[in-house]
């Protein structure tokens, strides 16, 4: 890794960042910083390349231009292990636990060297009890929870949700609400989610980004972003405009 400049209480940069597949440019010359401590949004239509952004920040795509700096450190071109390490976790849009490991086992696998608190964290997820059941045995809903878990296990300092909430029911949105709640409030850790379901978003996040055919075209606060003209145009409508 090299060190880089990196402004007071940013916990992530990326600068200039393009990603194209041959021909196909997926997003170009976005700039973005994540403050520490907060959530963050990531929000746009279908094929914006919010994931594509996500498996950018991962490893999982080495960005085709720009740069990604983390904790002052730059981290393009790691590989999703080394990104791990240094503390970068995330979950998945559809979850992918090891189907026949139980729940504990999971989390076993995937822990940081020296993460021993799997009771608190299967605790907070309503796992516990169903530790020892296979993965494939578990609801969707439990499923997303144990996803979290795993992220969670690997101790991050930045937490990358892709749609978390997409497929649950109003009563389930609520509860993983509350446990994203609890975990940045408890955890401390930093929160970027990408998410379809406005009214989550709107109610939880501190900032918001959004994405449009593969560009940056606003970011702000929520009531800043429910009132952007762009925004609306391209993706909330006029029902999520915020009424003074």
């Amino acid at each position: 890794m090299t060190t880089n400049n990196q402004q007071p209480g940013s916990l992530l940069q990326a600068r200039n960042l393009s990603m194209a597949f041959g021909g196909l440019v997926v997003f170009s010359n976005i700039s973005l910083d994540i403050t520490e401590h907060q959530i963050v949004a990531l929000i746009g239509p279908n094929g914006a390349g919010k994931t594509t952004l996500i498996n950018c920040i991962t490893g999982v795509y080495n960005p085709t231009k720009g740069n990604i700096v983390f904790q002052g450190q730059t981290i393009s071109g790691l590989r999703p292990h080394q990104i791990c390490r240094a503390g970068i976790g995330r979950t998945y849009q559809i979850p992918r636990p090891f189907m026949n490991m139980s729940v504990f086992e999971n989390l076993q696998v995937c822990a940081k060297p020296g993460q021993a608190d799997f009771r608190g964290l299967l605790d907070l997820a309503g796992l516990w009890d169903k530790r020892d059941r296979l993965a494939k045995t578990l609801t969707f809903q439990e499923r997303r929870l144990l996803e979290l878990s795993r992220a969670l296990a690997v101790n991050p300092k930045l937490l990358l949700l892709d749609e978390t909430i997409a497929g649950l029911n109003p009563s389930e949105t609520k509860e993983m609400m509350a446990i994203l709640a609890r975990i940045h409030s408890e955890f401390e850790v930093t929160i970027l989610w990408v998410e379809h379901v406005m009214s989550a978003i709107m109610e939880t996040a501190h900032h918001i980004f959004c994405l449009h055919q593969g560009a940056l075209i606003a970011d702000g606060c929520p009531a800043d972003i429910a009132n952007n003209e762009k925004v609306i145009e391209a993706y909330l409508g006029e029902e999520y405009k915020f009424q003074e």
